[in-house]
């Protein structure tokens, strides 16, 4: 049995999640902001389809990307070098959002509700989430989008148009981190894709130990300034 959330911004303790289905830890709430940071700050985030009542999540192990160990390789850094192409972070919060709900094939639906942009976009005009945008001819054509605490910043969803899209913007995106002082990306889950940049997985209690430092640092509010074209600054 998982607990169902109340009124308060508590969450049960995160040994309290189940093993299967892996991370499972209650249900119930809401996606206000406040609740929302109180989630990220504890390790845990906010997953279910349409439909659904609100499930949070806090697997172990966990999938983390160090700043300082992206790896890019050859391929996409020459397509980085080479293809025309601009990286703006929070000039279209509201359409990447709309970008990473769209579905992925004919067969699949999206869990970016509009109850989860909402909560999402309330997050952005607060200045904790922000996005990363690739732009071709003027074009939107891929992006993510993540939140930020203090130094820390957990990453939600991607969407690309164009080839390579959302690896030149996720690119651009982890060296600047890396450069304003971020210790860690949370990935949540494992994927091939995440591990091909250097993400790894981590035990939850070292994940938690690690991210509670890196929230206690000062926040880095929104927007985020940042516009760059060929290779990251």
């Amino acid at each position: 049995m998982i607990a169902w959330l109340d009124r308060t911004l508590r969450f049960p303790p995160l040994e309290h999640a189940l093993a299967d289905p892996n991370g499972l830890l209650a249900a119930g709430g809401d996606l206000g902001a406040g609740r929302l940071l109180a989630a990220y700050r504890a390790g845990i985030f906010p997953w279910y389809m349409p439909g659904e009542p609100i499930l949070w999540w806090s697997p172990d192990p966990r999938m983390v990307l160090v700043p300082d160990e992206l790896y890019v390789g050859r391929s996409l850094a020459k397509v980085i070098r080479h293809r025309p192409y601009e990286v703006r972070f929070d000039t279209a919060f509201d359409a990447v959002m709309q970008g990473c709900a769209a579905p992925r094939g004919a067969d699949h639906g999206t869990w970016i509700s509009d109850e989860i942009r909402a909560g999402y976009g309330e997050l952005h005009d607060l200045g904790h989430a922000h996005s990363a945008e690739c732009w071709m001819d003027g074009e939107l054509v891929g992006g993510l989008y993540g939140v930020a605490i203090g130094r820390m910043f957990y990453g939600e969803s991607m969407f690309a148009r164009a080839p390579d899209a959302s690896k030149i913007a996720f690119v651009h995106l982890v060296r600047w981190l890396r450069h304003q002082g971020f210790g860690l990306i949370d990935c949540q889950m494992r994927t091939d894709h995440l591990a091909r940049f250097g993400g790894r997985e981590v035990p939850r209690a070292d994940f938690v130990a690690r991210l509670r430092k890196l929230t206690a640092q000062p926040d880095l509010p929104g927007p985020w300034l940042y516009r760059a074209q060929g290779e990251p600054r």
